[in-house]
């Protein structure tokens, strides 16, 4: 069974207890049962990871760009949270692992500080989705289940 990689990045474990105005009341365990049950009904399983280390993010992609190579992996969801506007490094491991990846926003980044309209990774990924709060990763697995079907 093929499967689809969730990586949540900083403070991304705070869900449910950070600024719940914004980012909702829902936990990062509800975002992965979220996760794992839209998966499931597409057929793939889903790996739910979270870090708050930039450096780990970037192992785990150079491992899934492996894994999609040799078709076990249809690509990767990655809220990368700060990271997003702040990491080359990350953009850098999307484009030289050739990772299809599908950048989530839980809140809308363009309502907010200006600092958050930037993205690094924007451009290396396949697709974006934006401020539909924690449904928005139902919407990215199901889009990068679509690209990937298409593409092979």
């Amino acid at each position: 069974m093929a499967s689809v990689l969730i990586l949540n990045g900083p403070n991304l474990n705070l869900l449910g207890t950070r600024e719940p105005g914004i980012y909702g009341a829902q936990t990062l365990k509800d975002v992965e049962a979220l996760c794992q049950d839209t998966a499931a009904g597409l057929g793939l399983s889903a790996d739910c990871r979270q870090s708050n280390h930039e450096g780990q993010l970037l192992d785990w992609i150079h491992e899934a760009g492996r894994e999609q190579a040799e078709g076990r992996l249809i690509g990767a969801v990655l809220n990368a949270g700060a990271y997003t506007h702040t990491s080359v490094a990350l953009h850098d491991a999307i484009k030289g692992t050739g990772l299809r990846v599908i950048e989530v926003h839980i809140s809308n980044v363009h309502a907010r500080e200006p600092f958050r309209h930037h993205s690094y990774l924007s451009p290396a990924a396949a697709g974006i989705v934006v401020g539909f709060g924690t449904e928005g990763y139902r919407l990215a697995i199901e889009g990068l289940h679509r690209l990937a079907t298409t593409e092979s």
